[in-house]
């Protein structure tokens, strides 16, 4: 059993250097900057679910690394030295997948370094329903050789993810503030009350399209364009357009879109 400590968050700046000291006495660089990651996050970091502390969780538990004793979202964390590609390497593939049916899966911390330094760039969160199957690639397995020989491993696809989704603590150096980064988190829950997986996928299928137009505001036919791609995607639906549609009425429903009439929407 963990202790629960209710507790609200208290401090207002985040410590922008990781605690190099901590990795002292590892020699695997990978070892020392989960020692040194570990530690800020435990330490700077609260819950972006209610705001309250988050705990640790014992060393070696699969999946997650922290939770929250309050609203009991948990959390796993990832880091890389400057920033984070397009895609991030995580476990078995098949575990992945199960996970993502069972409505398993953490939340995902994303912690980007400055090597020679240790100071922390960018550090945000990706809420769990943002990651469906298809943000999930299948890599080649492990050839004869390996030691885990036909072992298939996955990546999580960012690029698949919508910008919404990243809910940022650190951007560029900045900190952000504490009431916008909860207001930010409830703004996505509206995707979390979808349960299943190929209609959520739907819909940040559509928020992509949103990203990939770059405009504040926009028209049906802008999104009309997508068509083709979409239904590469989903090749069993003949109705590609008359999905868009439900799609946009659902965002604009949760929020997430203003309708202006006349087949525009504007993004708030």
């Amino acid at each position: 059993m963990f202790e629960i400590i209710n507790s609200p968050w208290t401090k207002t700046i985040m410590r922008p250097l990781l605690n190099k000291d901590l990795g002292a006495g590892y020699k695997s660089p990978s070892q020392k900057i989960r020692v040194l990651t570990e530690e800020w996050v435990g330490e700077e970091v609260f819950c972006p679910s209610c705001g309250a502390c988050i705990n640790r969780y014992e060393h070696n538990r699969p999946v997650a690394d922290f939770y929250c004793p309050i609203c009991k979202e948990e959390y796993e964390r990832k880091s890389k030295r400057k920033s984070f590609g397009s895609k991030i390497v995580d476990g078995a593939f098949e575990t992945a997948i199960e996970r993502l049916k069972g409505n398993l899966n953490p939340n995902l911390f994303l912690l980007a370094y400055n090597p020679q330094n240790y100071e922390v760039l960018n550090f945000c969160v990706i809420p769990k329903y943002f990651f469906v199957p298809q943000t999930v690639e299948k890599r080649k397995p492990l050839t004869k050789t390996a030691r885990r020989a036909g072992w298939v491993g996955c990546n999580f696809v960012l690029d698949s993810i919508p910008q919404t989704a990243r809910i940022f603590y650190i951007k560029d150096k900045v900190q952000l503030p504490y009431k916008g980064i909860l207001e930010h988190w409830k703004k996505t829950l509206f995707l979390k009350e979808e349960p299943r997986l190929g209609e959520r996928g739907w819909i940040i299928d559509i928020m992509n399209c949103i990203d990939k137009l770059g405009m504040k505001e926009f028209s049906l036919a802008d999104v009309y364009v997508f068509e083709k791609e979409l239904y590469i995607k989903h090749p069993h639906n003949l109705h590609i357009r008359d999905k868009i549609r439900q799609q946009l009425q659902i965002l604009r429903d949760s929020g997430y879109l203003e309708f202006l009439g006349r087949g525009r929407y504007r993004r708030t």
